[in-house]
């Protein structure tokens, strides 16, 4: 039986090799760190999560909620150990991210019919072949993929939140809670008056950046907007975003506070914090200067700055079949970040098309495209059909899922009645 090359240890690689191995299927899984780091990881673990240590909502109502259920029926080993590794995040699956990584790089490791290299490839390899090099691309396999492609090769910019130390927090200004009291209090937050936010917001959009190339044109994807970045959009902006007060009710003084800076468990133990919302490009001495201003953050301890790194991503509407098959070479596959798809579950749900796809082709079967109900479908349908010309990276959404024969007016029941078609949908591929 041929051997399938897996480029890539990230969350999308290691859910192909993950259900190539499952099947039987040989599996050479290449990794160059840590041989080779990127801008953005710290360790040398599989699937190391480089942003955030969370998946996003766990709602069944919630595109991404609905995605990791999706994930779960095509048994997704990183549901799997999401679901193990889990701290409180109200309703939000968040991970510890280091036992998370460690976990899921000893399953891989171990698994028989996986064979883990530490090292960088250069070029493209023969098929069969799935490329999950993500958006940290090297630069030799970047050139590899370009000359490959042609010149389709487009990029843009993501940034990460700095990670605090709790007992570095003033508890006398901070206190735990959840928005309109929903669930469990597993946010920290901490409450700014109008003077507070406007000295924080005024220091905030002068401070100082990191500076970008002459030739890189900065293109930030939304869901990951650095917070100064979106503060020069207005006043108010932040306001509406991540420093949103709306349902939170200071317990000092029984009122909503102006704003509201909330940070989230990093780890099971709560001794690390992570800044929710705060991507950022500032200099880390700005970081700590300007941050520093939030009251209960005055003697903050950053266990890691917030940094900002070049993303890269194919034109997949030119490139890929929506089964994630390059359209010029059978037996190739692109999967992960690097396809178009945008964060940490659209990555490795990508991962497991791929993988599933694959172990069609060898067992001598056609592909499949996935069903577009399912909001794994709608995604891949998206990345592949969309106008080349204007071609960004894309989140699950309910958007990008076809409609309803018939309108439905009420919101929560249009996303359950589409929640429930898309499990319908991916209940029939688990059956074939």
């Amino acid at each position: 039986m041929e051997r399938v090359k897996v480029i890539g240890g990230g969350l999308a690689g290691c859910e192909a090799a993950w259900h190539l191995a499952q099947s039987g299927i040989k599996v050479d899984l290449y990794e160059m760190r840590p041989i080779k780091s990127t801008p953005a990881h710290h360790t040398d673990r599989l699937a190391e999560l480089v942003c955030s240590n969370s998946l996003r909502s766990d709602e069944i109502t919630n595109a991404a909620g609905l995605l990791k259920q999706e994930m779960r029926m095509l048994d997704s080993i990183v549901m799997k150990v999401a679901e193990s590794t889990r701290v409180p995040a109200g309703a939000a699956l968040a991970v510890d991210r280091t036992k998370f990584s460690s976990n899921i790089t000893e399953i891989i490791k171990n698994h028989p019919n996986i064979k883990l290299h530490i090292e960088e490839m250069c070029e493209i390899p023969e098929p069969p072949a799935i490329i999950a090099t993500g958006p940290l691309t090297s630069e030799a396999m970047s050139k590899a993929i370009a000359e490959l492609l042609g010149n389709e090769h487009l990029y843009f910019y993501d940034a990460a939140a700095p990670i605090v130390t709790a007992e570095s927090i003033n508890w006398d200004k901070a206190f735990w809670g959840s928005r309109y009291n929903k669930g469990d209090a597993d946010y920290v937050n901490l409450p700014l008056t109008r003077d507070e936010y406007d000295v924080f917001y005024n220091e905030l959009v002068t401070a100082k950046t990191h500076p970008l190339k002459d030739f890189e044109k900065p293109m930030f994807f939304e869901g990951c907007m650095p917070v100064e970045v979106m503060a020069k959009r207005g006043y108010d902006t932040l306001l509406f975003g991540p420093l949103k007060p709306v349902g939170i009710i200071d317990p000092k003084t029984g009122k909503q506070p102006f704003a509201v800076v909330q940070l989230r468990k990093e780890n099971n133990e709560g001794t690390l914090l992570n800044i929710v919302g705060f991507q950022t490009s500032l200099k880390w001495t700005e970081q700590k200067r300007v941050f520093g201003l939030i009251p209960g953050m005055e003697e903050a301890e950053f266990v890691r700055y917030g940094f900002i790194h070049r993303n890269t991503f194919i034109s997949s509407p030119i490139h890929l079949k929506p089964t994630l098959e390059l359209k010029a070479i059978n037996g190739i596959f692109f999967a992960g970040q690097i396809t178009g798809v945008e964060g940490y579950i659209e990555s490795a749900a990508s991962g497991i098309v791929a993988g599933l796809n694959m172990k069609r082709l060898i067992n001598g079967q056609e592909p499949m495209v996935m069903p577009t109900e399912s909001i794994i479908g709608a995604l891949l349908n998206y990345i592949t059909s969309a106008d080349p010309a204007n071609f960004q990276p894309m989140k699950a959404n309910f958007g990008i899922l076809p409609q309803l024969p018939n309108k439905v007016k009420d919101k929560t029941l249009r996303k359950k009645m589409l929640s429930e078609r898309a499990l319908e949908s991916i209940r029939k591929i688990v059956e074939l």
